[in-house]
């Protein structure tokens, strides 16, 4: 169940590509925007004895080391993701830490995981992305040992998020090209659906299937606001195919659009999302 040989998928090329490279520069600001998120997983994870911790749609790394820092020498903490670019990035920082933590550039829904090898699953944003979702829980479900904990974040509606919205609807007037978002497609809202979260779970073979709404509250220096809105998202992919004045003008519409998040030196909003929580149940590896 390797992805040796299996074509690069649209997600695999998306974060190949520019919006890899774009994560890449912009991890640190990133990282300490989503930390209220991270730390929410760091405390799942130390919650129980957990000894070989895997991180899916692990990015640069952020909450993988910030969970080996918590646990220490006492557990293997393993980061999983699609963009080789991310995950060089993860293994540099990992390598300069000295920390308990190794990274592999694969595809979590098809990659032959040992058997019953994991006793905590985490991911903060990374379970988002798979072409078939069940297949990609059942292979994680494959990979978890009896009563294994999984537990994952990810965004509820673009209705609850508007700060995660605003940059598209101000730039399209200027970008007509922009892509539409595609309901239940693989993107950044294919899991605010809670119920359909609950049927992917169950189906490829989860327990104790638990989904509560959380809200929590971000910033982000408003000297980096500008930054983060011309390279993330669909907005800032969009303005790598577009000339320099249209590039200017989108960034100032943007930019003034994000108004009502800026509070002096500091930007704010919710992240309003999914704690889904999960265990396998026992002898899951053999299912």
């Amino acid at each position: 169940m390797d992805n040796a040989g299996r074509e690069p998928g649209e997600q695999a090329v998306l974060w190949n590509g520019i919006a890899g490279h774009n994560w890449v520069e912009a991890r640190s600001l990133l990282d300490r925007m989503l930390k209220p998120l991270e730390d929410l997983l760091v405390d799942a994870a130390i919650a129980g004895p957990a000894s070989r911790v895997l991180d899916v749609g692990c990015g640069t790394g952020g909450t993988t080391l910030a969970v080996a820092r918590r646990l220490g020498g006492q557990a293997r903490c393993i980061g999983i993701d699609i963009s080789d670019p991310m995950i060089a990035a993860a293994r540099a920082d990992a390598e300069r830490e000295g920390a308990s933590a190794s990274f592999l550039c694969a595809d979590a829904e098809v990659h032959g995981f040992e058997r019953a090898s994991f006793d905590c699953i985490l991911s903060r944003f990374g379970v988002m992305f798979f072409d078939d979702f069940v297949r990609a829980f059942a292979n994680l479900r494959r990979a978890a040992r009896g009563d294994a904990l999984l537990r994952f974040i990810v965004w509820r509606s673009p209705e609850e998020n508007p700060f995660m919205t605003t940059a598209e609807r101000a730039a399209a007037p200027l970008l007509p090209d922009l892509p539409a978002r595609r309901p239940d497609a693989p993107g950044q809202f294919a899991l605010a659906d809670a119920e359909r979260v609950h049927g992917i779970l169950e189906t490829s073979g989860w327990a104790e299937i638990d989904i509560q709404p959380i809200d929590a509250a971000c910033t982000l220096p408003e000297p980096d606001l500008t930054r983060y809105l011309t390279r993330l998202g669909p907005v800032g992919r969009a303005l790598h195919e577009v000339d320099a004045q249209t590039q200017a003008r989108v960034a100032e519409v943007v930019r003034a659009a994000f108004n009502p998040f800026v509070h002096g030196t500091e930007v704010r909003f919710t992240a309003a999302c999914w704690m889904v929580g999960a265990r396998a149940p026992s002898g899951a590896a053999d299912g």
